[in-house]
C-alpha cells in the first residue's frame, strides 16, 4: 500500500473501494490499517515503528482530512458529494486511528487535526434535519450505524454534552427507523443477509463496546429473531444454508460451521449475553482455537490478499477483546431455533408491502417471500427444507436462472415482479389464516397478471398448482451433494454435476435415508442441469436446477420423507 501511495498521500493502486480515485474518501480508510501496523509490535509484524510508514500515514491522513467538506462530510463517488457512506465509515476509521495515536504520541500535529475532523463529521452526521443520513425508514441502515459507532468512540476519546445528547437521540432513531417491524434491518427497501449480519450488526456491537444504549440490544434482539427463520441449519454439520432470494443488495449463500478469520461477524460475541439464541450462528471457541492452530501448525503458504480484497473493517474489531460462545452455549441456543424447536408452526412477518412466511410442518420447512418486490429480491416460495436431509430447495437472487418460479420465454420468471398473497386454512378459498400453528392443511395463493399459483401444505407435502395464460416452465432450484442419488420416473439416473433430460412425470432425490418424490403427473420433458453455483468454503453442495416445460397449467407435488 505504501508503495503504490501517490505523493499527494492519495492510496492509489486499488487496494480498497471503488472508484480508485483521489476525490473518494473511502479509499483512504486504509489509515487505520497503517497506524495499526506502526503502532503494533508483534513478532511478524516488522514494520511497527518504522519511520517511512509513519510519514505514508501522515501524508495518507493529510490528503484525506483535504477531503473534508466545510460542514464536516465526505465524498465518495465525486468531489462534490455529501455522502453517507464515506461519513458515517470515515467516522470510525478516523476515530479508531486517532486512539492508537494518542495511545503512542504519534503525529502530534494529525491528533489535533483529526479531533477537529471527527467533531465536524459528527455534527453533521447526528443532525435529526439531515435527511441525506436520517431517512424515514433508513434506506441503507449499515451506513447511519456505522457513523454512530464512529461517533461513539469519538466522544469517548474528546467528550461534548451537545453531541452526546445528538448520539442518545440517534440511537432511540435508528431503533425507529433502521428496524423493519419484521426484524430485519432495512436495506434498499428491503432485507440484505450480508449487510445485516456482516456489516450492521457489529456496527451496533462496535457502537456498544463504547456507549452501552439498550436500544443496540433491542435492535440486536429483534434481527436475531429474524435471523432464526432465515438461516437454514445442515443436519450434518456442515453449518447454514440462507434463504438468500428476498436479500436486496448482496449473495451471501451460506455460512460455515466453523468459520476461522477472517470473519465479518465476530464482533457480533458482543451481543451474545444479552441476545441468548445469536451463539447459534458464532463459531463455538473451541472450534475456532482449533482452526488457528490448524492454520499455524499447516506449512501450507499463506495466501496474499488481492487488491480491492483488504477489507479494513476486520482489523478494526481487533481493538476489542473476544468472548465466543463455547460449544454447549452454542449448541443449547442452535436447539432454540423455531423451526428445531418445533415442528409445527407458521410465521408471517410483515412489513408495508412485503410479506416473509415461514411453515413448519413435521416433515418439512418452508419459506416464501410475497408483496411487493425489492430490489434485487426474488418473490415467491424461496426454500424447503427436511429434517434430515436439510435443505434441498435454495432460491437466489438476482438471477433469473437460480429462483423458484413459473418461466416464461425470454427467460422470464414471475419472481421477478410483486407477487402478493393471500393465506388459507385448508385449500385457497377457506377462512382466512390469522397466524399461529399452522392448520393440518395451510393455503397460499399467490399471483399477478399473467399467472396464479396456489400452494398447499401438509405434514409431509407441498403442492404447487401453476396456471399460467401462455405455456411456461416450472423452475426448481435444488441444493445437491455429490452423493445424492438422483432418478427420473422412467428409470433415466442423473448425477450431481452433470445434466440430464428425461420424459417423465416425476425425480426423485434419495439423501440418506429420506427420499424427496418430485410428482408432475403426466409424461413431460425434463431437465436436470448443474450450475457454478457452490456452497460452503469446501464446496461440499451445488446448484442445480430441474426445469419442466409445460402448455401452462402445472400441478406439482413434493413428497418428503
Amino acid at each position: 500500500m505504501v508503495n503504490d501511495m501517490a505523493d499527494s498521500g492519495f492510496l492509489a493502486g486499488g487496494w480498497w473501494r471503488s472508484p480508485a480515485a483521489p476525490y473518494n474518501a473511502r479509499v483512504q480508510e486504509h489509515v487505520f490499517t497503517l497506524a495499526w501496523f506502526h503502532a503494533n509490535a508483534r513478532p511478524w509484524n516488522p514494520y511497527a515503528g518504522d519511520a517511512t510508514l509513519l510519514a505514508a500515514l501522515d501524508a495518507a491522513l493529510g490528503h484525506y482530512l483535504s477531503l473534508q467538506h466545510a460542514d464536516g462530510s465526505f465524498p465518495e463517488y465525486s468531489r462534490n458529494e455529501h455522502g453517507l457512506a464515506p461519513t458515517g465509515f470515515g467516522l470510525g476509521y478516523l476515530a479508531k486511528t486517532l486512539r492508537i495515536l494518542r495511545a503512542t504520541g504519534a503525529l502530534p500535529a494529525r491528533q489535533a487535526q483529526l479531533a477537529a475532523a471527527l467533531h465536524r463529521a459528527m455534527t453533521w452526521f447526528l443532525d435529526p434535519a439531515n435527511r441525506t443520513v436520517w431517512q424515514e425508514p433508513l434506506r441503507y441502515a449499515n451506513q447511519t450505524a456505522s457513523g454512530l459507532a464512529g461517533a461513539a468512540l469519538a466522544l469517548r476519546l474528546d467528550p461534548d454534552p451537545a453531541l452526546s445528547a445528538g448520539l442518545t437521540g440517534a440511537f432511540a432513531r435508528i431503533a425507529a427507523t433502521g428496524v423493519s417491524p419484521a426484524g430485519f434491518f432495512h436495506e434498499e427497501g428491503g432485507h440484505d443477509m450480508n449487510y445485516n449480519f456482516e456489516v450492521m450488526l457489529p456496527e451496533l456491537a462496535d457502537a456498544y463496546q463504547q456507549n452501552p444504549d439498550p436500544h443496540l440490544v433491542d435492535m440486536a434482539r429483534a434481527f436475531t429473531g429474524f435471523l432464526s427463520y432465515n438461516l437454514l441449519r445442515e443436519p450434518d454439520g456442515s453449518g447454514y444454508l440462507v434463504n438468500v432470494a428476498p436479500s436486496t443488495r448482496t449473495s451471501a449463500r451460506w455460512y460455515d460451521e466453523v468459520r476461522p478469520d477472517p470473519d465479518r461477524t465476530a464482533l457480533n460475541w458482543t451481543f451474545t449475553r444479552q441476545v441468548p439464541l445469536l451463539p447459534a450462528f458464532m463459531t463455538a471457541r473451541e472450534d475456532l482455537a482449533a482452526a488457528r492452530a490448524a492454520w499455524a501448525a499447516s506449512t501450507e503458504p499463506v495466501r496474499p490478499l488481492a487488491k480491492q480484497d483488504t477489507s479494513p473493517r476486520i482489523l478494526t474489531h481487533g481493538l476489542y477483546d473476544e468472548r465466543f460462545p463455547s460449544r454447549r452455549q452454542r449448541a443449547a441456543a442452535i436447539a432454540d431455533l423455531p423451526y428445531l424447536r418445533s415442528s409445527d408452526f407458521a410465521e408471517l412477518r410483515r412489513d408495508g408491502g412485503l410479506d416473509f412466511l415461514y411453515v413448519r410442518k413435521p416433515g418439512l420447512y418452508l419459506g416464501g417471500y410475497f408483496g411487493e418486490r425489492a430490489s434485487r429480491g426474488r418473490t415467491g416460495l424461496t426454500f424447503l427444507w427436511h429434517p434430515e436431509a436439510g435443505t434441498v430447495i435454495c432460491g437466489l437472487n438476482d438471477n433469473d436462472h437460480a429462483c423458484w418460479a413459473t418461466v416464461f420465454p425470454g427467460q422470464v420468471p414471475d419472481s421477478d415482479g410483486p407477487l402478493p398473497a393471500t393465506y388459507h386454512r385448508g385449500a385457497p378459498g377457506g377462512p382466512a389464516w390469522t397466524g399461529g400453528h399452522a392448520p393440518a392443511a395451510f393455503g397460499i395463493r399467490y399471483g399477478n397478471a399473467s399467472v396464479t399459483t396456489d400452494v398447499l401444505v401438509t405434514r409431509r407435502t407441498v403442492r404447487r398448482t401453476v396456471t399460467a395464460n401462455q405455456p411456461a416452465t416450472e423452475q426448481i432450484p435444488l441444493v445437491l451433494r455429490p452423493d445424492d442419488v438422483l432418478t427420473f420416473t422412467d428409470g433415466t439416473p442423473a448425477a450431481s454435476g452433470g445434466s440430464a433430460t428425461a420424459t417423465a412425470d416425476g425425480f426423485d432425490l434419495r439423501r440418506g435415508r429420506t427420499t424427496i418424490r418430485f410428482r408432475w403427473g403426466v409424461a413431460l420433458p425434463a431437465t436436470l442441469a448443474a450450475g457454478t453455483v457452490r456452497y460452503f468454503r469446501d464446496g461440499s453442495r451445488r446448484f442445480h436446477a430441474l426445469r419442466v416445460p409445460h402448455q401452462g397449467t402445472f400441478d406439482l407435488k413434493v413428497i418428503l420423507g
